[in-house]
């Protein structure tokens, strides 16, 4: 639980200095599979990542980068996500956060 309270606080304060403006951009590449609203699409089997805390959607970046969440899924998103920077990561999270949610 402290663990998870930790990188909750580190992400929130990376997020501070997060860029959305370099996010939007780094989110172009996600469009196909996540859709442009973030709402996903079920023909490429891609969540909903809309309305998603900046840190959670951090924190899964992270992991599928690491190989630590390892699935189908996290195996499409590899070849987006593993030369992005830890800035990047932060940018193209806070980007996502701020994408409305629908209903």
């Amino acid at each position: 639980m402290i663990k998870v309270l930790f990188f909750m606080a580190i992400c929130t304060i990376s997020s501070f200095a997060a860029d959305a403006e370099n996010g939007g951009k780094l989110y172009k590449k996600c469009i196909a599979c996540h859709g442009a609203d973030g709402m996903g699409k079920k023909s490429q089997k891609a969540p909903m990542v809309a309305g998603q805390f900046d840190w959670y959607i951090q924190e899964q970046i992270v992991n599928i980068k690491s190989g630590k969440r390892a699935n189908n899924n996290s195996k499409k998103m590899m070849p987006y996500v593993k030369n992005l920077s830890e800035s990047d990561i932060a940018d193209l999270s806070l980007y996502i956060s701020q994408l409305p949610l629908r209903k």
